[in-house]
């Protein structure tokens, strides 16, 4: 079976893709897979990765980004599925966080050439990658979260700061609702510090969310599985930096992971029930990590958001907490092509003529 492991791509969280998908093309069983990375560079250019097998044998913590590629520029499917391969030969792993990548744009050319992939699809995907979308459904499902706020740019004035000091009170987190990894988020203690925030958060996106700080611990579960998901043992992250950011997540290294958390018997299941509902509620497959805070002595556990392509890197919570509830990260990774092709089975089988 041909495996394509889709990176890079079209935000700002394209470097982070190129650590995880070197950690999940060296985890690949070369002896199952005919495995092919294939980068996509900043301005939407599909390259070969073709130095990256010299890479897998080296001591690199990522692939080169597509962009220093001097390769010649490929078509999106005959580069997937080459003309002697059939579709259903194909499984494809999209590694590219954020926009253009995570948020159904890429499973949405997947489905409609008929290929497997890896993790949810396009609606689960789109809902996912919005966090005010994604708030809407939990909230309508009932599922505990934060107070927020969604704007979009043009309707962002005085008034709309007012409501923010009304409803939700200072300090708050302002956020581009498309985008992942603690990019152009920022905590906003004073007025002055919402405004420079919300103009941060517009470089990414045309929509923010303003959500209400929340004095807890940050707990988070990963999801595995379709039709019937199971969550794993909880985490908890102990931030080095006010909040759990991009350097802290990514860079420095010096945020603590518990895993699992040290959470009651009965917390424990809570959460990791939550984290089932909410998959479940936002129409997710393959896999996510949940993320939640938890307010102990008074609201108890709120959903913040789930992300539908998560970080694959050493240090990410997503395969550390597999491991600690038993699943290695090579078994990771056979699951979800596992997932990918009993998903696409199912699929096929619907009827599509009357």
């Amino acid at each position: 079976m041909r495996l394509v492991v889709l990176f890079g791509g079209r935000s700002a969280e394209h470097e982070v893709s190129c650590i995880s998908a070197l950690h999940v093309l060296r985890a690949a069983d070369a002896s199952r897979f005919d495995i092919v990375p294939i980068g996509i560079t900043r301005d939407g250019r599909w390259v070969e990765a073709g130095d990256a097998r010299a890479i897998l044998a080296g001591s690199a913590g990522a692939l080169p980004s597509p962009d220093d590629s001097d390769a010649s520029e490929l078509d999106p499917l005959p580069a997937i599925v080459p003309a002697d391969r059939d579709a259903s030969d194909v499984v494809v792993f999209p590694l590219v966080h954020g926009p253009m990548g995570e948020d159904g744009t890429v499973q949405g050319l997947l489905d409609l050439a008929g290929v497997p992939y890896v993790g949810a699809g396009v609606l689960g995907s789109a809902l996912c990658m919005d966090k005010s979308a994604a708030k809407d459904v939990l909230a309508a499902r009932e599922l505990p979260q934060a107070r927020w706020l969604t704007a979009r740019e043009h309707d962002v004035d005085e008034s709309f700061a007012t409501r923010v000091l009304d409803e939700l009170r200072l300090p708050a987190f302002v956020k581009p609702a498309n985008l992942g990894s603690s990019v152009g988020v920022t905590k906003a203690h004073d007025e002055d510090e919402l405004r420079d925030a919300l103009t941060e958060a517009f470089r990414y996106d045309e929509y923010v969310i303003v959500e209400e700080a929340i004095n807890g611990r940050e707990i988070e579960v990963a999801v595995l599985g379709n039709s019937s998901p199971r969550a794993s043992l909880p985490g908890e992250v102990e931030p080095s930096h006010e909040f759990y950011d991009f350097d802290d997540k990514y860079l420095d290294g010096t945020a603590g992971l518990r895993i699992p958390a040290p959470l009651s018997d009965d917390a424990t299941e809570r959460v990791r029930q939550l984290a089932v509902d909410a998959y479940r509620a936002l129409r997710v497959d393959g896999m996510a990590r949940a993320d939640f805070f938890y307010e102990e002595d008074c609201r108890g556990f709120l959903v913040n958001e789930l992300n539908t392509i998560p970080g694959f890197t050493p240090i990410s919570m997503y395969p550390k907490l597999w491991e600690a509830s038993g699943l290695p990260y090579d078994e990771l990774v056979d699951e979800l092509v596992r997932l990918a092709l009993e998903r696409h089975a199912r699929r096929s089988r619907f009827d599509t003529k009357r």
